[in-house]
């Protein structure tokens, strides 16, 4: 593939494909091979965002009417766990005047892929070994489907159709995906939280994939909170559970006994966690976690991750010098390394409980300044003091998630 590259900072990144990307390419390059007899060394396709990717065909295998091929998948810079793995797609083609209306989605597929054209030609798509299949409503295809998503969907009977029209074939074309790696990294990935079973998901709504996007993070926070939400249909309840990270998770099990799978896991993105939850109407959010993420959205900052901002230790000193600390106190907890480290300085002059009570109600304005209807309770803790504050209606929170 050729070189495609993008820019952060100083640095310059290569990026890679997604595995829908993959799967429509295979797909051309399969059925190809079916009118031509041989397969194609590279198909070229173009990706949604607009770039056009020549990739090789790899695995080619041809038998009466059907064919298969395999596309290696590449990430570039991006860490993503299916790197280098192959995306096959394998094809089973019918002949209009072999078929009838009723074989048309039949064959254990999931009939999501089927679209029909002026040449009557129809495709469905299906997942195999290696592509997880939805247990869970709430996520972008319905229950039983393959975890293919609608883009890939699309790009992949786009890829048929364009073959197909140009050589005059009427009829149904059943693409079946599989990643054959797909059931193992899938452990490795948030399916199994999802409710997507039996492997990973064939994504991508650009057809590139960006090193380090935030975007694909972001997305998986959404789709968490999807889950929740039909889950809370069924449970008759409107409330929400999340934390920053496994620090957060693992505490709200162990302080209050609360289910960790309760907990959606929303990293540093509390402003989209936020803006997610009022986008899918849940009425109550509680938010647990760390004193070193936290205390960032006490000055309104919604993205905790140190390269957005980092002003841990200026506000636990502001906070500290509205709770009475000396010009002293505050000098010496801007010299710390860390929250838990100024914690101790606050203890030290017992200012610890006034300064974090003043924290959580300016974590709860920014919060509430943020949200629209859902109304959000705050429990904030470290390693080392454990439970350091919570708001108001916390405790309430926490009731609901015992029950």
């Amino acid at each position: 593939m050729q070189g495609i590259y993008l820019k952060k900072g100083a640095k310059k990144l290569a990026c890679g494909y997604t595995t829908g990307t993959c799967a429509a390419a295979a797909a051309q390059a399969a059925a190809v091979m079916y009118f031509t007899g041989r397969a194609p060394e590279s198909v070229s396709i173009m990706t949604p965002k607009g770039i056009r990717l020549t990739l090789e065909t790899l695995e080619p295998f041809c038998r009466e009417d059907y064919t298969s091929c395999a596309i290696k998948k590449e990430s570039g810079d991006d860490p993503d766990i299916t790197n280098g793995v192959l995306v096959y797609a394998g094809l089973t083609f019918r002949h209009a005047e072999s078929e009838s209306r009723s074989d048309v989605g039949d064959n254990g597929s999931d009939g999501l892929g089927q679209q029909s054209t002026e040449n009557k030609i129809t495709v469905d798509i299906d997942g195999g070994i290696g592509v997880g299949r939805v247990t869970k409503a709430g996520l972008e295809q319905p229950v039983g489907a393959a975890a293919i998503n609608s883009v890939p969907r699309r790009m992949i009977t786009d890829e048929i159709m364009r073959v197909c029209k140009a050589n005059d074939f009427a009829g149904h074309v059943k693409a079946v995906i599989s990643i054959p790696e797909g059931e193992a990294l899938a452990q490795k990935t948030f399916n199994p939280r999802l409710g997507i079973e039996g492997g990973i998901s064939v994504l991508g709504t650009s057809g590139i994939v960006e090193p380090m996007s935030e975007r694909a993070l972001i997305e998986t926070i959404r789709a968490e909170l999807s889950v929740k939400r039909e889950e809370n249909k069924r449970l008759g309840r409107d409330i929400v559970l999340a934390a920053p990270g496994n620090y957060g998770r693992n505490f709200i099990s162990e302080r209050y006994g609360i289910d960790i799978e309760d907990a959606v896991k929303c990293s540093n993105y509390i402003g989209e966690l936020v803006d997610f939850a009022n986008e899918l109407g849940f009425k109550r959010l509680l938010l647990a976690g760390h004193i070193g993420k936290l205390v960032k959205v006490s000055g309104g900052i919604m993205n905790t991750h140190s390269s957005n901002a980092d002003a841990r230790l200026e506000l636990l000193a502001a906070h500290a010098l509205m709770a009475g600390a000396d010009a002293q106190t505050g000098r010496r907890i801007l010299a710390c390394m860390t929250a838990e480290e100024a914690l101790g300085i606050l203890r030290e002059g017992g200012l610890l409980p006034d300064t974090m009570d003043i924290m959580v109600r300016r974590i709860k304005y920014y919060l509430d300044r943020r949200s629209g209807t859902t109304q959000i309770e705050v429990i904030v803790f470290s390693n080392e003091f454990g439970e350091l504050a919570k708001s108001d209606g916390a405790d309430d929170f926490v009731r609901e998630f015992r029950k």
